[in-house]
């Protein structure tokens, strides 16, 4: 009899135990659920890495307003004064140059003139170096145009034949090319920047089902100013700042990062 009640029991048990088993597996896939659930919860309501992330960029093509050419030129004589003289007469022939070809006198800055004394190296018979002896003295000077008639001074800074001609040592750099409303146009693309990184949120929430909370950070990227069409090659880590082009691109990023509720 009491056998038989043993046997009754461990057969319950068996019944029981597969019962209880998936009892507790169920409980536990729950908490853990809940545990995650509230998990992720608390961890987008803290915002800390969370939310949603966007980079807005903004460009704008532009033609230059302001040209700025350089140039230098240089003389020889046996004295100062010799030399001055010289340098003084090519600094009238350069000028009166200007004007013939439009430029206004308070279009051209000339540079005060600089001065070295030349030495050569003597050798003796043998082909020994024994020293150096004066040989004369160079003058320079330099030649600034600036204008907002860029045709004018591009053509002159191309043709300079005449100087040549009049036995002017002339040396003609590349012209430079600036815009003078860069601080203006700068503001506008970082608007334009900015609706743009706010548009790309929007679309991202809109498609995740989320709903924004708080702007959380918003980084500017650095002003770029490259050739027009040269590629983002020429794009700097510091910034890029071109002035050897005429036609320019203008480009600026915005990076916004929002809450999500």
């Amino acid at each position: 009899m009491e056998e038989n009640k043993h046997a009754q029991k461990d057969g319950v048990l068996r019944l029981l135990s597969p019962v209880l088993i998936a009892l507790i597996v169920a409980a536990t896939a729950i908490a853990c659920t809940t545990i995650f659930i509230n998990g992720i919860t608390n961890y987008r309501k803290a915002g800390g890495g969370s939310g949603l992330t966007a980079t807005g960029s903004a460009s704008y093509d532009f033609e230059s307003d302001l040209i700025v050419w350089r140039g230098s030129f240089s003389v020889h004589g046996e004295t100062p004064r010799d030399a001055y003289g010289v340098i003084k007469n090519d600094a009238a022939l350069i000028q009166n140059y200007l004007q013939q070809n439009g430029v206004a006198d308070n279009e051209m800055v000339f540079s005060s003139v600089s001065i070295s004394q030349r030495y050569t190296s003597i050798y003796d018979e043998n082909g020994y170096y024994v020293g150096e002896e004066a040989d004369g003295y160079d003058l320079t000077q330099s030649l600034t145009v600036s204008s907002t008639d860029i045709d004018k001074v591009e053509g002159i800074s191309r043709d300079i034949t005449q100087l040549i001609e009049a036995g002017v040592e002339f040396e003609s750099y590349n012209p430079e090319y600036y815009y003078t409303k860069l601080d203006e146009m700068k503001l506008e693309l970082i608007e334009m920047a900015t609706a743009n990184a706010k548009e790309r949120i929007d679309i991202m929430a809109e498609g995740t089902g989320a709903s924004l909370g708080k702007l959380l950070t918003a980084n500017l990227g650095v002003f770029q100013i490259t050739a027009k069409n040269s590629g983002d090659e020429d794009y700097s880590y510091s910034g890029a700042f071109n002035t050897s082009s005429r036609y320019k691109t203008a480009s600026i990023t915005v990076r916004l990062n929002y809450s999500v509720d």
